[in-house]
């Protein structure tokens, strides 16, 4: 059959948007509620949505934040970084991952990934292990929950601090603990396509009790009292500027979508589960396709589906197929370019493909097929026959 991008008939009319969001009426009537409630900015539905996120992640503390970003800065703010500090991290990650490194003044220093996983591999870590070093930044790749326990012995063993990327790992585990308590903080985001979303957002979780106190003073300006805590009481409270800090929090309006989410965040891994699965066994029989593995020890948040083109058999690029998909009425992203790839990283340390090799590898050929509670099996059944469909033709 004839691809849509080649003048064939496409397999669905209506587009499938990627990293669809499952908004429902429950949370639009909670977000209509803080609006109505007359008070929108950090205040009690905040102070909810760190709660829920605590106890369902076994964390000690919780603390809301405008973005991962911001989640991962503030963290790396604790270690008070000097020009000549090294932070480890995965070059398979979003470019804030990296970013935030630089932004405090230090040195990126990547390790290559595993090849079935795309996580960062410990023993890499370990060869990147310096003097100089001050933390590790693990990613959890598509929410395939990284061997932390390994990370953390190699962290212990050379006295560094643990910051975990968990942008993409809200439900995940490694082995049987939760991936926000692993480490001396976990980064999560709430951005538009993950699985909790509030349009944009980020969650710190830790058990370290003066990072938590550290974390809350530096969201808000360094002042001593949020508009919350002086207006919630009768009479205005006055309040103190203690540390020149930023403007980090999150509102009531955004973490009223969470509320809800957050209730059903089981049942919603559970659909992403059904579909991955319905996914796995129509492709796994396929060729040119390599499905993405399991965690052999812990639990995956589901929160992306990414394939591997097996271009050898194949007469068509990832990018290529990225299109003939979108002629077909199919969205998808690609997660990631392997960040000493972009032109920034390469042009200003030097990188060039062959430094992390599986990283590069896996760039050229990885994509992610939509994966939401808001699909419907006639959606995953389009995604499956489109994805056969380029497959058969593209054969080599």
């Amino acid at each position: 059959m004839k691809p849509a991008i080649e003048g064939g008939k496409p397999v669905r009319e209506e587009f499938l948007v990627f990293g669809k969001p499952d908004i429902r009426e429950e949370d639009i009537v909670e977000v209509a509620d803080t609006l109505r409630s007359g008070w929108i900015g950090h205040g009690p539905k905040t102070e909810r949505f760190e709660e829920m996120f605590a106890t369902y992640t076994g964390a000690k503390h919780a603390i809301a934040v405008n973005s991962c970003t911001a989640a991962l800065y503030l963290s790396l703010g604790m270690l008070d970084l000097e020009p000549e500090d090294e932070v480890i991290t995965s070059p398979m990650t979003y470019p804030s991952t990296a970013n935030v490194i630089l932004h405090h003044g230090a040195k990126v220093m990547f390790a290559d990934v595993n090849e079935d996983s795309g996580n960062i591999d410990p023993v890499r870590v370990q060869e990147s292990i310096t003097s100089k070093t001050r933390a590790v930044i693990p990613v959890h790749l598509h929410g395939y929950p990284v061997d932390m326990e390994a990370i953390l012995y190699l962290a212990e063993y050379a006295g560094i601090a643990v910051i975990v990327d968990a942008a993409h790992a809200i439900e995940a585990r490694h082995k049987d603990r939760h991936v926000g308590i692993l480490g001396d903080a976990a980064c999560f985001s709430f951005y538009a396509t993950k699985n909790v979303t509030t349009a944009d957002g980020g969650m710190i979780t830790t058990d370290r009790d003066d990072w938590a106190e550290r974390f809350k003073l530096l969201r808000m300006h360094g002042i001593t009292r949020t508009a919350w805590s002086r207006f919630r009481e009768k009479g205005f409270k006055f309040y103190d500027t203690v540390a020149p800090g930023y403007k980090l929090n999150l509102t009531d309006l955004q973490s009223a979508m969470a509320l809800h989410q957050m209730e059903r965040i089981e049942d919603s891994w559970k659909r992403r589960t059904e579909i991955w699965h319905a996914y796995d066994e129509a492709f796994n029989s396929m060729q040119g396709i390599k499905i993405p593995p399991e965690p052999e020890d812990g639990r995956h948040a589901r929160h992306l589906y990414p394939v591997r083109l097996e271009l050898e058999r194949l007469s068509i690029t990832r990018d290529e197929f990225l299109e003939a998909l979108k002629a077909e009425g199919i969205g998808a992203g690609i997660h990631f370019i392997s960040l000493h790839l972009h032109s920034f990283y390469k042009n200003a340390f030097g990188f060039k493909p062959d430094d992390f090799p599986v990283a590069a590898r896996i760039s050229e050929r990885t994509l992610s097929l939509p994966l939401s509670p808001a699909l419907t099996d006639q959606d995953a059944d389009d995604v499956i026959e489109a994805v056969e469909k380029l497959l058969t033709y593209y054969a080599s």
